[in-house]
């Protein structure tokens, strides 16, 4: 037992008092977790652990996300002392339901919850006797009937739908590291885990189940950054915590385990990987491929400029077109990739372009018929077919769209790519980003943020294609001459020069 965690008077009492001992640990996660499992405590408790023991106990939050870094403890405390403490202690619980990434992690959290109900003697005597029995889930459970209680361990692997320990739904679910980097790799992997979790998990519970979501970092959009969006949006009621290894002034939040400059750089020492020691330790999402966007880039806007033109002075902004980019898959096939069509208003501020992205851009599988309506319906709805362009990337067939469109009044063009490459498209405006020439709606198109920012890493591309296509040619066509062309904070002109093949960058413009 770790005596410099309790005053010399509750450890006198715990010690030699078993009726003050048990009611003490029935009330307190803290002091059930030092007094049971004090042979997991080989330093202090750092002051997070008590915000994290806190949130075990507060009964009236439904839903804890916590992020923490590796070796924090954050697995001992709530995936494995937490559920015997939940039927063990006060709340006096009957289903535990524990979620692992795999069958294999599901395995072993339950193989550590036997290993304490079976080995650990002041446990047993205390809050024993444990009889076990094997029941229908086999190796999946552990069944206490003198307590009528059962935790069951499960994967993202298995269907927890309409899962019962007789009357009872599970009161408390524990997601612990649900995913990983293979998981979160693409988008379509990490909706397919959030539908699951909001699908079928969240919904085995009942109105009074907590559920607690354990993790790391591992991609800007993974289910704990998801969480943090809801709960900070209002859209679902919780707690999110994310407890770096370091502070914001680079003090160690566990001084404990890490007293000295120098146990740190040990531990990052023994860790070896740059980018795992951001990700595990110092909780910073670092891609590991390279980015052509990157998400601080991304610049916002709450609504447009307005013109404003008097008798005495003309306005200093200027509406100069919609632009739509369309990017062609002809086909429902599930494999198939998505048409996507981008589009974005055109305005001049100072004599300076600036590009406001429409939210809610085109992203669906769609017939050749259905596209056609579809890029008809879009100009019709944001401006009309006199104030809109629409750009089509010139690619075999797909041209037959631009004569279609332009047979029925639509300023429609084929755009041929000129060999080169999607990664090479895209990187042509990453300057106009990053410079904060294109502006993004704050909601409406996190789809295609996605993309930008994880280009190369996503499944799926057509978005950030839809979207190159739309900014190379929207710069084109305001300043012909200069070919490929951005404006920067200081009103300098840079750009692609079409005759000798390379960029530049005048002085000024």
């Amino acid at each position: 037992m770790p005596t410099d965690q309790l005053s010399p008077e509750i450890l006198s009492r715990i010690l030699d008092d078993q009726i003050f001992r048990r009611g003490l640990t029935r009330e307190s996660h803290f002091h059930f977790f030092h007094v049971y499992f004090g042979h997991y405590v080989t330093c202090p408790t750092a002051p997070f652990h008590h915000e994290v023991f806190a949130f075990t106990e507060d009964e009236s939050q439904k839903l804890t996300a916590i992020t923490a870094f590796r070796g924090s403890a954050k697995s001992t405390i709530i995936s494995l002392s937490f559920p015997l403490w939940a039927i063990l202690g006060k709340p006096s619980l009957k289903f535990v339901l524990i979620l692992g990434q795999t069958q294999a992690q599901a395995r072993q959290h339950l193989k550590n919850l036997k290993d304490e109900i079976e080995r650990n003697d002041l446990l047993r005597k205390d809050l024993g006797p444990f009889e076990e029995r094997e029941d229908e889930w086999n190796s999946s459970s552990i069944v206490l009937p003198l307590l009528g209680a059962r935790i069951t361990a499960a994967s993202t692997e298995t269907s927890v739908r309409g899962i019962r320990h007789g009357p009872y739904r599970p009161q408390l679910i524990i997601c612990d590291d649900i995913e990983d980097l293979q998981s979160v790799k693409t988008k379509e992997g990490r909706d397919k885990t959030y539908q699951w979790l909001m699908g079928e998990v969240i919904p085995a519970g009942g109105q009074k189940t907590r559920t607690f979501l354990i993790g790391n970092l591992l991609h800007e959009d993974c289910l704990l950054k998801k969480f943090e969006r809801h709960i900070a949006d209002g859209s679902m009621g919780g707690i999110y915590r994310e407890y770096p290894l370091l502070d914001a002034q680079g003090n160690p939040l566990w001084p404990g385990k890490y007293p000295t400059a120098e146990s740190i750089q040990e531990e990052k020492s023994r860790i070896g990987s740059e980018s795992a020691w951001h990700r595990e330790f110092l909780l910073m999402i670092l891609s590991n491929a390279e980015r052509v966007i990157h998400p601080q880039w991304i610049q916002y806007y709450d609504e447009f400029p307005v013109e404003h033109t008097t008798d005495q002075a003309v306005s200093k902004v200027r509406f100069a077109n919609n632009a739509t980019g369309i990017d062609l898959a002809i086909s429902k096939n599930d494999t198939a990739d998505y048409t996507a069509m981008v589009t974005a208003k055109l305005f001049f501020i100072d004599q300076k372009l600036k590009i406001y992205i429409l939210p809610n851009p085109v992203n669906e599988r769609m017939t050749s018929l259905e596209t056609l309506e579809r890029a008809k319906q879009l100009v019709d709805m944001t401006g009309g077919r006199d104030e809109s362009k629409i750009y089509i990337e010139d690619v075999g067939y797909q041209s037959s769209l631009a004569e279609l469109l332009t047979e029925e009044g639509y300023e429609a063009e084929a755009v041929p790519v000129k060999g080169q490459d999607k990664r090479g498209r895209l990187a042509l405006t990453s300057h106009a980003v990053q410079s904060g020439q294109v502006l993004f709606p704050r909601q409406g198109a996190e789809d295609l943020i996605n993309q930008l920012v994880n280009f190369g890493i996503e499944r799926y591309d057509d978005l950030a294609d839809a979207f190159s296509l739309l900014i190379i040619k929207a710069l084109e066509e305001k300043f012909p001459s200069m070919g490929i062309c951005w404006l920067g904070r200081d009103g300098s002109f840079g750009g692609w020069d079409n005759v000798r093949g390379e960029f530049y960058e005048p002085a000024s413009n």
